[in-house]
């Protein structure tokens, strides 16, 4: 067996301060990179087509968001089972586990891409969005479907390098495929030159369109560099990825479904209040990059270190990257305090839009603090593989953004909405410390 200290990309030796840098400098970029898709298609539908086609895109960008979600389910999952064979030495075992994965997040991803479009049109009678708003986000919906299995298999590739230690490989591949992406949109949505005019289908083409080719090239690179093995692939791995990131996706499942009931109350306020929604959304995402980034950093860490045995590094590494992650989301919470209106205006000029997206700006700030211990923790928790009763405590708290929004909204208007949003969230990260503190998952068996 080849030692710990000579495994290629080993996360268990040396000062864990460039070592956490290094790898969440290219996963935090990485992350905006998948963050910039929806957020680039969000941007040129706004300007191109007007708030209609944003509200839609947002509103379908909630489905979405649970494909997403579903997918994180084999990345959260062979994360921490790749990550642990490498630090125990056994390359070839990740490698087989990897094979396994990808494979099951090509059919697991065309089941939920079918199933999205069976119910397509009951997904927006349950949102009640206006009848323009519903049009068009079918059609966007419809077209990103097409694409599903090549975006879940995309993620399976992402976390074959990460839990070797490498973020910089797939983060190149979503670079490329992001700024594919920039050009891509308007050439489709507006049909410039030789491209047809597809409007808010053209900006979902462009975003599966890039995907699907990154997922086909990191195949490629991993399969020469031995960490993946489609000839061989380890079927007893999966059970193992699915319980492990089951927790974690389904809970994402679920706030995307939440998200989609509170346009129900944020489409009382009219059209504007609902694209508001979305862009609050996207433009808070700019805090959850920096946080996921180092999220992922924690899962590797912490994956790789128990593996070796090395409880009291994971620690440390934990604390240390919830610091630096601190640093970054603090700045983002002030932005949101003292220039809401810029940030909401990049979406779109449309006045009533930015007044709305900027109440929600100023009162989700105060989750940023809260959403940093909420997600590295997760992310740390999940390298251990101790998923279930974390997210249990997180399902709840998801779920009473539904009950507390109606009531709000009641008494406080729109206000209320955005108010249940931020409340949740900073509750998320308390439950997630203790979580943490209290130690449990030093004896999750992965």
């Amino acid at each position: 067996m080849t030692s710990v200290a000579g495994t290629p990309g080993s996360l268990t030796v040396g000062p864990l301060r460039p070592v956490i840098l290094k790898l969440a400098a290219p996963a935090v970029a990485m992350m905006a990179c998948h963050f910039c898709f929806n957020l680039i298609d969000a941007i040129w539908v706004g300007h191109l087509i007007g708030p209609a086609a944003l509200a839609a895109v947002s509103t379908a960008g909630f489905y979405v968001w649970v494909l997403l979600s579903l997918g994180e389910m084999v990345e959260v999952g062979l994360i921490a089972v790749a990550a642990r064979r490498h630090g125990e030495g056994r390359p070839d075992a990740a490698a087989r586990a990897a094979g396994a994965a990808v494979l099951y997040a090509l059919a697991a991803g065309a089941v939920v891409a079918s199933v999205g479009f069976a119910l397509t049109d009951d997904l927006f009678r349950l949102m009640t969005v206006p009848p323009d708003v519903a049009t068009l986000g079918r059609r966007y919906l419809r077209t990103w479907l097409l694409g599903g299995p090549l975006v879940f298999g995309f993620f399976a590739i992402e976390a074959t390098f990460r839990a070797s230690g490498d973020t910089r490989t797939p983060f190149l591949l979503l670079m490329a495929s992001v700024l594919l992406s920039v050009g891509l949109d308007p050439l489709l949505i507006a049909g410039l030159g030789p491209f047809p005019r597809l409007g808010v289908e053209g900006a979902a083409l462009a975003s599966v369109m890039v995907r699907g080719g990154g997922f086909l090239i990191g195949i490629g690179i991993a399969w020469r560099r031995g960490l993946l093995r489609l000839d061989a692939p380890d079927w007893s791995a999966v059970p193992t990825v699915v319980r492990v990131g089951a927790p974690l996706s389904l809970a994402g499942v679920l706030l995307s479904i939440v998200y989609m009931w509170l346009t129900r109350y944020t489409s009382r306020f009219g059209t504007a209040a609902l694209a508001a929604l979305g862009v609050g959304h996207k433009v808070e995402g700019l805090g959850f990059i920096a946080i996921s980034g180092f999220a992922l950093s924690a899962s590797a860490l912490v994956g790789q270190n128990l593996g070796a045995g090395q409880e009291d590094r994971a620690r440390q590494a934990v604390r240390m990257t919830v610091g630096y992650c601190l640093a970054v989301t603090i700045t983002t919470a002030v932005a949101f305090l003292t220039i809401p209106r810029t940030l909401v205006a990049l979406f779109t000029p449309d006045p009533a839009v930015i007044t709305d997206g900027s109440l929600y700006l100023r009162v989700i700030a105060f989750a940023q603090i809260g959403q940093t211990f909420e997600i590295i923790l997760e992310g740390a928790l999940a390298g251990a593989g101790y998923t279930l009763w974390p997210q249990i405590a997180s399902t709840t708290l998801t779920l009473l953004r539904v009950p507390l929004a109606a009531w709000w909204s009641g008494t406080l208007g729109l206000l209320g909405i955005w108010i249940a949003l931020s409340v949740t969230a900073v509750s998320r990260g308390v439950m997630m410390t203790i979580f943490w503190l209290r130690g449990s998952w030093r004896r999750a068996t992965v």
